[in-house]
């Protein structure tokens, strides 16, 4: 059976704590599905502004915290309380707030810091004791992965004419020659990103405008958020009014 690509439906909302709001039920709704059908919510979330963005989740009602199981969709090769660190952003706007075991929160193997292969390699086998028994595909299926959009169009750690757009056989990659520093990285491929149930990107401010619009009206640019699109999955953007400004792309109610 061959699917088309999803098509990106756009939420946009008149404010920051609007898409706040929006992103809350829409991340409980995704749990209730996935736990309802596995048992279990596989989820990953990258740094940047996006752990911010969690914060309704906090008082939310009907989540189960245990059931979690929490990825990164890119991390920087950094001790984990190092200020570069998308766990430690995430610790901090979130894990400190909310009762998700220790246990189920997958960071990187900080034993591992020196040799970059090694920590891809302890990383992507954790991913492979998380899902290879449970799935059938040749990729993980997360149930969610929650992303954001860098001023270039970057998004994970991968950018805009780098080689790794081009990976199709490994889970997780890593770099050495980040254009933006820390320069070593671990990062989701395209395909693990392309064969999740649900992605959604969260970009918000007046600042995103002008990027927002050339990856939404012209994905023929290929620019690295535009190369998001889940084969058999959904694919969301919650965005603010302001960072939506430019989008011709039609929008949907959030309801």
């Amino acid at each position: 059976m061959h699917h088309s690509p999803a098509t990106p439906v756009v939420y946009s909302l008149p404010t920051v704590d609007d898409v706040k709001d929006a992103l809350a039920q829409f991340v409980v709704k995704a749990q209730h599905e996935a736990i309802e059908k596995k048992g279990r919510f596989t989820i990953a979330l990258s740094g940047g502004s996006l752990p911010k963005m969690l914060g309704k989740l906090v008082d939310a009602p009907d989540v189960q915290w245990d059931r979690w199981q929490v990825y990164y969709a890119d991390e920087r090769v950094v001790p984990l309380d190092h200020e570069d660190s998308n766990h430690a952003l995430c610790k901090k706007e979130f894990y400190d707030k909310v009762p998700i075991p220790e246990g189920n929160i997958h960071t990187i193997n900080t034993d591992y810091l020196d040799d970059i292969e090694e920590l891809r390699e302890a990383y992507e086998n954790d991913l492979i004791l998380q899902f290879a028994s449970k799935e059938t595909a040749r990729f993980p299926i997360f149930d969610l992965i929650l992303l954001g959009m860098g001023p270039d169009g970057h998004t994970c750690s991968l950018f805009p004419g780098h080689e790794l757009l081009m990976e199709e056989v490994e889970w997780v990659a890593c770099l050495e020659d980040s254009p933006k520093p820390p320069p070593k990285r671990i990062t989701l491929t395209f395909p693990v990103l392309n064969h999740a149930a649900r992605v959604a990107f969260v970009a918000t401010g007046e600042g995103k405008k002008e990027m927002l619009a050339r990856i939404l009206d012209r994905p023929e640019e290929g620019l690295p958020c535009s190369r998001v699109r889940p084969l058999v999955g959904t694919l969301s953007w919650f965005v603010d009014d302001a960072a939506a400004e430019l989008v011709a792309h039609p929008k949907s109610v959030w309801s």
